[in-house]
């Protein structure tokens, strides 16, 4: 192996966060049907509305959600901070959609602590994907906190995969295994959680328990790009060249026009080809 495929390797699929799409993460937490009013009350409606713009012009509906925050309080300041967070996420800015978020939870009453979560987390991605892991393990902290008292094990362990990034982040990488252990635990049919665990086992040099790692992540979800790439990444540093081409090839065959795949060929070029290959003229 090249000591420029190490290096390669080295760039893969990453337990750090913000990850690639975080701003997709963020948009889906809470999921944008998830009103806070029934669908017949203005307030629900009025924030169907502001959500119905963020893709045609999120700076339109973050200053709509600015003034609607402004004048109001109650239930139609939590659903106009939802939007201001929202539209601060379309537009990377992190710090208004983390302040937009504490907003929505602080005001949501305290024993909506299913909603509660859901606000938290976003705070808490947003402070992630604003350089600040810190205060987002603080703020995922309190949303797992909220999300064990409303008995939701899996907005608890979303919170925890969260609070994994942010760790990894400040290297205190004991603690991201042990958020990651909770998430799986709470949630093991996910495979976004294996498949961070046995980056982070890899990145550490635990070769035997990243494979039994990813390899639940790909029984999990076997045509997912990411864990056939991680898959090879594995199987390369371990010694097992010919596992590896296989993950790779797989991604190529499965998503042909994905970044992914991008990546596996790149990966490919950087290891000998196969020895029949080579005995082919």
């Amino acid at each position: 192996m090249s000591i420029l495929l190490a290096l390669l390797l080295q760039v893969g699929p990453n337990p750090v966060s913000p990850p690639p799409g975080a701003e997709e993460e963020i948009l889906n937490r809470p999921p944008r049907e998830d009103a806070i009013a029934p669908p017949s009350n203005p307030t629900s409606a009025w924030l169907q509305d502001c959500l119905d713009q963020l893709d045609e012009d999120p700076a339109r509906a973050h200053s709509k959600a600015q003034i609607r925050r402004s004048e109001t309080a109650g239930a139609e300041r939590v659903v106009a901070n939802h939007c201001l967070g929202l539209a601060a996420t379309e537009l990377g800015l992190w710090q208004d959609a983390q302040t937009a978020f504490v907003g929505a939870r602080d005001e949501t009453p305290p024993e909506e602590l299913r909603t509660r979560a859901r606000f938290g987390t976003m705070a808490g991605n947003a402070a992630l994907a604003g350089g600040d892991p810190q205060e987002a393990v603080a703020l995922l902290t309190v949303a797992q906190t909220d999300a064990r008292a409303a008995a939701s094990a899996t907005l608890e362990a979303l919170a925890a995969t969260d609070a994994a990034r942010a760790l990894v982040a400040m290297d205190r990488t004991d603690e991201a295994l042990a958020a990651l252990d909770t998430a799986n635990r709470l949630e093991p049919n996910k495979a976004e959680g294996w498949l961070l665990k046995a980056t982070l086992l890899r990145r550490l040099e635990r070769l035997d328990d990243a494979q039994a790692a990813i390899e639940t992540a790909v029984r999990l979800a076997p045509l997912e790009g990411l864990i056939g790439l991680e898959a090879g990444v594995i199987a390369v540093l371990s010694g097992r060249e010919d596992a590896a081409r296989q993950s790779w090839q797989s991604v190529i065959d499965t998503q042909p026009d994905s970044l992914a795949a991008q990546t596996a060929k790149n990966y490919l070029a950087q290891i000998e080809p196969a020895a029949e290959e080579q005995a082919t003229p």
